[in-house]
This record gives structure tokens, C-alpha cells and sequence, in this order.
């Protein structure tokens, strides 16, 4: 089929990405408990290899293996031994064998550290999430010092993964992780170089960017996911978000993902926060609008030349190619959908006009629960199950080979908590 989506892609480094159709980052839980990839994590690469997408980005790769995003994430926190350098190689060449590119993102998640991994993580202030339930603790503020060595992580994780054959990294600095926290006003408080106006509170990202540029070289892509706003009162605005992502265009990076929210206020998984979302000053287009973030992506097109990639809420291939053809996407990322249907962009890019919602199957409350307030923390805790049947989905790909999408959320509750606290316990032993 002849569609805008499958064009290629060059992007500034001088790269080309297949066609516009990107599976987008998650997380997987599937490496070891010390951080290494495995034979799970690549049959689940390989069968998104072989969906046609023409770039795959990692689940989180983390550079502290003390702030991992949850348990089964991939640590590349120091220069990799033999066995690392090995599996990273191998799982490369499965998720590149499609002839798509493969980007590790690259990650520290600060003080979104389950208290189950770390009690008490660093961050950029000791701001404590604002969630109920206590599975996060006390997070304790970094020392000039020990942001320098993260800065420095990135670059060893970044030179880890190219020399294995990985053909790009994206940096992340959304969602509320390490460098998004210190992007933001509200979790960060600090007094310091990297603190108070947006141009110290932006100096971690600019640094982290730098040091993973000075590690891959100018042909190598760089990446970066960056919020569009926090969706929080007194948080980092979409004004913020502006000035950043030309900055980053200053320093060189190759394409900009725009998401939006944090665990505070999920946005990207259109879930309630625990607090009214704060609505950014940005035009709506009257183009045909599924996704979260197309507005915003119009909006930053006109501010800077870096190609755009948006995830979040894609379904229609109209509305794909809409926002390629002329609504601010370089690049439409696909999420949720490939955590079943594992060849949507093949499908999408051979006519299929559609991709399926699997949320509509999986609401655990009646749409009339939230217009009460005080139904805010239950539903949000509803939305975290339904999510945790997307986690299941990819561990039934990675060990089995295939989705289950008549799984319960319960069963799929149970199975990822089960996975968790085996990885946990093998963590401690």
C-alpha cells in the first residue's frame, strides 16, 4: 500500500529509519536479576523485528543498578564484562534482524524507585512522591559529585550499547525519571548549578546528552524523550518544554519524543493522577485527533527543525498519517498495541485501518466513578492493574512466544507481582 508511513526517514546524523512506524518504549522486566539481557528479552525483540516497524526503542536500560524503573530491567552501570558484552550483542542482532534500527533507551529512575529496590533513592531534591500506598520511600537529594558520575554512566552506557551493535540511543528525561525530575520546579529545589531557572535545572539532560554524544560520535543517532508538560500545577510547562528542545537542537540531538506526565499525573497511559491536571497553553489542531500529544508536537514543530517523534493514543492509520503527512510527527510511536497485535505496523503499512483497543475489554470501574473526586485514588489503582496486564502480555511473548489477550486483568496482576518478587528475592540471595 502506498502510504506517507512508509517513506524513510534521514535524520540530521545522516541515518536512515525504514519507514515512519517506531514501537515505543516499555518496560519488559525480562532480564536477569543482575541486569543482564536474555533469551526472553530477545524472542521478544526478534517478534517485533519481524513486525515491521522501522525502529525499535528498549524498555528501560538503567545506569544504577540501585534506581532500577522496576525489577528486570537491564543495568549498564560500568563498563560491561564479558557476559554483558555478549548478550547485548545477541540481542542486537535478533531485534535488528528485520533490518530495522534498534535504539536503547537510556534511563535512571531517581525517585520513581519502587521502596522494594531502593528505600531510599537519590533525586535532585528530597521531594517524596506524592502517592499513596507507600511503595516509594524517602528519596535523599544528590550530591554535586554523584550527578556528575551519572552524567558520566550514561556515556559508558551509551558506548556499551553501540559497540554491541545497538544503531542508536534516546536518552530519557520524561514520565518523572532521574532528568526529568530535575527538570521540573517541583521535585527539584535545589539552590545550585543544577537548580532554580530552566537553564540550571536543564544542565543534568545537556550534560547527559553530551557525555552519550562524545561516547558515539557524530553518525551515531541520538535521541531524547522529553516531556511536553508534567500536566502539574507548578510543574514543567510546555513553555519549558519549548526552550529545552532547542537547546537540544543546539546540542546536536537527532530526534525529540514528545510524552508528557509522571507517575504523579500519568498522562501517557491516560490514567487519573492524584490531583486535577494542569491544562498547557497550546493550540488544538482541527486535524483528526486520537493521539495525546499531536497538539504539542504542532506546536514545538514551529519552534524547532529536530525531528519530532509523538506516542500515545495512535489507533487509526488516518490519524498516523495525518500527523506525519502534515501534523507535527516526524516519527508515530506505537505502545500498547504491540503488546499484542506484535505486527501492527506490517499490518498498518499493508492497509489495515485500524489497531484494536484491548483497554476497552480491560476496565475494572464504570466510567460514571470518575466524576467523584474521591474515587480519584481508586481509579488511578485500576489503571496500574490494566497496565500490569500489558507486562504480562510481554512476558508471555518473551518465555512463550505469543500475547494471551483473554487473560484476566486479576491472572495478569497476579503473574507480573509472582515475577517481581522472584526477581527481588534472586536480587537478595
Amino acid at each position: 500500500m502506498n502510504t506517507v508511513l512508509s517513506r524513510p526517514l534521514k535524520l540530521p546524523c545522516g541515518a536512515e529509519v525504514p519507514n515512519r512506524l517506531a514501537k515505543a518504549a516499555m518496560t519488559e522486566g525480562l532480564a536477569t536479576p543482575d541486569g543482564l539481557p536474555t533469551p526472553e528479552l530477545e524472542r521478544l525483540y526478534g517478534i517485533w523485528s519481524d513486525g515491521g516497524a522501522g525502529l525499535l526503542l528498549s524498555g528501560n536500560i538503567q545506569v544504577d543498578a540501585d534506581h532500577l524503573e522496576r525489577p528486570g530491567n537491564v543495568v549498564i552501570d560500568r563498563e560491561p564484562d564479558a557476559a554483558m558484552r555478549a548478550a547485548l550483542a545477541s540481542w542486537a542482532r535478533t531485534a535488528t534482524r528485520n533490518g530495522n534500527h534498534f535504539w536503547a533507551q537510556i534511563s535512571h529512575a531517581g525517585r520513581q524507585t519502587f521502596k522494594i529496590v531502593n528505600p531510599h533513592p537519590k533525586a535532585p531534591s528530597a521531594v517524596r512522591l506524592g502517592l499513596p500506598g507507600g511503595q516509594f520511600g524517602e528519596p535523599v537529594a544528590l550530591a554535586i559529585p554523584e550527578i556528575e558520575e551519572i552524567v558520566r554512566r550514561f556515556g559508558v552506557c551509551a558506548a556499551a550499547v553501540k559497540e554491541a551493535g545497538f544503531t542508536g540511543v534516546q536518552v530519557h528525561a520524561a514520565h518523572g525519571y532521574l532528568l526529568s525530575e530535575f527538570l521540573s520546579p517541583r521535585s527539584n529545589l535545589r539552590q545550585d548549578r543544577y537548580g532554580g531557572e530552566l537553564a540550571n535545572r536543564a544542565r543534568a539532560l545537556l550534560e547527559a546528552v553530551a557525555a552519550t554524544r562524545a561516547a558515539v560520535g557524530p553518525d551515531f543517532p541520538v535521541a531524547v524523550k522529553l516531556n511536553s508538560a508534567d500536566f502539574q500545577k507548578g510543574g514543567f510547562a510546555f513553555e519549558d518544554s519549548l526552550q529545552v528542545a532547542a537547546w537540544l537542537e543546539e546540542a546536536g540531538v537527532d530526534l525529540i519524543e514528545i510524552s508528557g506526565g509522571t507517575y504523579e499525573q500519568p498522562r501517557l497511559m491516560g490514567l487519573d493522577g492524584m490531583e486535577e491536571a494542569e491544562e498547557q497553553r497550546v493550540a488544538q489542531s482541527t486535524m483528526m485527533r486520537e493521539a495525546y500529544f499531536v497538539d504539542f508536537a504542532l506546536a514545538m514543530q514551529e519552534q524547532v527543525s529536530v525531528p519530532l517523534m509523538v506516542t500515545g493514543g495512535f489507533r487509526q492509520r488516518a490519524a498516523m498519517e495525518q500527523a506525519v503527512a502534515g501534523g507535527g510527527a516526524d516519527l508515530v510511536g506505537l505502545g500498547r498495541p504491540m503488546c499484542v497485535m506484535t505486527d501492527a505496523p506490517a499490518r498498518l503499512l499493508a492497509g489495515l485501518e485500524e489497531l484494536p483497543r484491548y483497554e476497552n475489554q480491560l476496565s475494572l470501574l464504570p466510567p460514571w466513578l470518575g466524576f467523584l473526586s474521591r474515587a480519584r485514588a481508586l481509579r488511578a489503582a485500576a489503571g496500574f492493574a490494566v497496565q500490569f496486564w500489558y507486562y504480562a502480555q510481554l512476558d508471555l511473548i518473551g518465555r512463550e512466544g505469543r500475547a494471551q489477550p483473554g487473560l484476566s486483568v486479576f491472572a495478569a496482576t497476579r503473574r507480573v507481582m509472582s515475577l517481581q518478587k522472584q526477581l527481588m528475592a534472586a536480587r537478595r540471595a
